[in-house]
């Protein structure tokens, strides 16, 4: 498994933010980790940065929080993803298991994968970004 650097978690659940610290930090899936509790505060994090800034190396995202939700969150990022110098892994991590939001999630060209809550050591080290090349 090869760690990465920076992971952002944009996700309203407290306790499901706590957790995933706690796994993510002492697994050592990453060294830093940015929490945000709804869409419009991820996005405003991401819309902030300047286009040569560090970016993280990976979003969690979750769909159904207030303010803005993951869908809203996914179009409007959208728009502002080609200013950064590298594109940034999506993956959608949900506690739905319908498969209408499976469909749209892939229907994102940001998103490299679903993920069902809850997130677990082992579907952790089945995504992409931590696998090593």
């Amino acid at each position: 498994m090869k760690p990465v650097k920076t992971i952002c978690v944009i996700d309203d659940d407290n306790i499901y933010g706590f957790w995933v610290k706690k796994l993510l930090v002492s697994k050592k899936f990453c060294d830093d980790l940015i929490i945000f509790e709804n869409g419009l505060a991820g996005f405003n994090f991401f819309n902030g940065l300047a286009s040569d800034a560090p970016t993280p190396d990976l979003i969690l995202l979750d769909i159904n929080m207030p303010v803005m939700d993951g869908w809203e969150f996914l179009e409007e990022y959208s728009k502002i993803k080609e200013k950064f110098e590298r594109e940034i892994p999506i993956y959608v991590v949900s506690s739905s298991i319908n498969p209408s939001d499976i469909e749209k999630a892939h229907g994102f060209a940001e998103v490299h994968g679903f993920v069902t809550k809850p997130l677990t050591f082992e579907n952790l080290k089945q995504l992409k970004v931590f696998q090593d090349e």
